[in-house]
């Protein structure tokens, strides 16, 4: 996915699987890198959920920018929002 150029971000995390700072960083090589494990790449299993912004099947990217991180619910929300 990211060798093809899909562009996405961290939109949600679940503290129980991963850590809470992960929420909001780029969906890109350094993070799978930084991935503890046990923890799926993709998140298959839960551990996270991404936003994609652009990528080869976009006719353009969609312009946002991260905004707070919040804890609710049990789970940590990185908010995206239009830049």
């Amino acid at each position: 996915m990211i060798q093809a150029g899909l562009k996405a971000t961290l939109a949600c995390v679940d503290p129980k699987a991963l850590d809470a700072a992960f929420a909001g960083r780029d969906f890109d090589a350094d993070l799978l890198a930084a991935l503890p494990p046990g923890v799926d790449p993709c998140g298959e299993r839960g551990e996270f959920h991404t936003f994609a912004w652009d990528g080869p099947m976009f006719q353009h990217p969609v312009a946002i920018r991260r905004g707070e991180v919040v804890a609710r619910d049990g789970f940590v929300f990185a908010d995206l929002v239009p830049a």
